[in-house]
């Protein structure tokens, strides 16, 4: 009997054993998913971190966007429309659920305008298109088509841009008038005329 109990004693003693061992095992474990623990909290705080500098980037692109004056068309590779600017609504009929559509599904006021031509050759050629467009109300706009390019410098679709430059025009026009009137005034009055600018003959 002192034998067997002596025998069941050196059992437990090794199970005592193995049960501290494991013990051991679980302690490490539990400090390592501790450490991985932490680890995780700060690569989520710094996550979190740069999540809220997009949103703040995103809001600053907004902000500038629906404030410009230039009516902006950011489409894809595909010339899928990515983003535009409100002023945008004014020449293609466009709402916010568009976003994904090629561009070439879309009505314009636009005349005579191969806005999809001009943007696969711009996307082959990767040079700029530029000409000046005009609209079923008469105004005239400065077009210009250019690559889109990411931080990389890889090429991700095409910007287009509509400046109205319609004041500006009928200005260029209406000195161009005044000249020619002024001119035709000086080449056919039956006098001499001096014109003198700042105390000096012009």
């Amino acid at each position: 009997a002192n034998e067997e109990l002596k025998s069941t004693n050196e059992e437990l003693q090794s199970t005592n054993e193995e049960l501290q061992s494991t013990n051991e095992e679980l302690e490490t474990s539990k400090e390592e998913m501790q450490s991985l623990n932490e680890e995780t909290t700060t690569v989520n705080a710094e996550l979190q971190s740069r999540i809220d500098e997009l949103i703040a980037a995103n809001d600053d692109i907004k902000n500038l966007l629906d404030a410009t004056e230039i009516a902006t068309i950011f489409l894809d590779i595909e010339l899928k429309i990515r983003r535009y600017t409100p002023k945008v609504t004014e020449l293609f009929h466009l709402t916010a659920s568009d976003i994904g559509r090629p561009i070439m599904h879309f009505a314009t006021s636009l005349k005579n305008v191969h806005l999809v031509e001009y943007a696969e050759k711009v996307l082959t050629d990767l040079s700029q298109h530029e000409s000046e467009v005009g609209n079923e109300e008469g105004n005239t706009y400065r077009m210009r088509v250019r690559p889109y390019r990411t931080i990389n410098n890889d090429i991700d679709g095409v910007v287009v841009t509509f400046e109205d430059i319609s004041k500006y025009k009928e200005l260029m026009g209406a000195l161009t008038e005044s000249e020619s009137l002024w001119r035709g005034l000086v080449e056919n009055v039956p006098m001499g005329v001096f014109i003198m600018t700042n105390g000096r003959f012009a």
